[in-house]
């Protein structure tokens, strides 16, 4: 996965930026108030993702690690995909976006376009506890403990774990209070049953 890009921006559309790493030129995606960021010629650092699929390889830019975890979030919902994902970015800041998830306030989530009221229900009903979980573990530096789940999660599913098996046991470690990420790999793998 690439998980961020740096380099000078060589050019910005209406829906993605173009920036410069190691003399290629990589299209980004991204939502306008990111892109609104950029000024041709500067050097950008961008959280990234990419999107596999049969028929493309896309790049999706952030100006911060909660937003690129929100999205992949998104898309943990039934029937939500990149574009959704994107365009709820594109109409909430995260902070708007993951007290709507949590209180379940359907009104605000039926004001991105392509949300209706049973997308947004479903939304509230699959994402409520895990936009919980991104939240830092209490006693740990602001937001290091949602990047550290993200990864660790992600080297679980690599590893074959199904994803709630995953995220549950990352869980119960990080209620530990434990925001290494070497250590809350090592004790989810020890939980999971696999010893290194």
């Amino acid at each position: 996965m690439i998980s961020s890009v740096r380099g000078p921006v060589l050019s910005i559309g209406l829906d993605h930026a173009v920036i410069e790493v190691g003399g290629v030129g990589l299209e980004i995606r991204a939502i306008p108030s990111t892109l609104a960021t950029l000024r041709r010629g500067e050097e950008v650092r961008l959280c990234t993702t990419l999107v596999v699929r049969e028929d493309s390889l896309t790049l999706f830019g952030f100006a911060d690690d909660e937003s690129r975890q929100l999205f992949h979030l998104l898309q943990t919902t039934t029937g939500v995909g990149t574009k959704i994902a994107l365009a709820t970015l594109a109409v909430l800041e995260p902070d708007k976006l993951s007290a709507a998830l949590a209180e379940g306030n359907l009104t605000v989530l039926t004001q991105v376009p392509g949300i209706g009221k049973k997308v947004a229900e479903r939304m509230v009903v699959e994402l409520r506890d895990k936009v919980a979980a991104l939240a830092p573990v209490s006693g740990a530096l602001p937001g290091m403990a949602a990047p550290v789940k993200e990864n660790v999660v992600e080297a679980l599913l690599g590893l074959g774990f199904a994803a709630k098996q995953a995220e549950s046991a990352v869980d119960a470690v990080l209620a530990g209070g434990d925001t290494d990420t070497s250590v809350v790999l090592r004790k989810a793998l020890s939980s999971l049953g696999r010893k290194r």
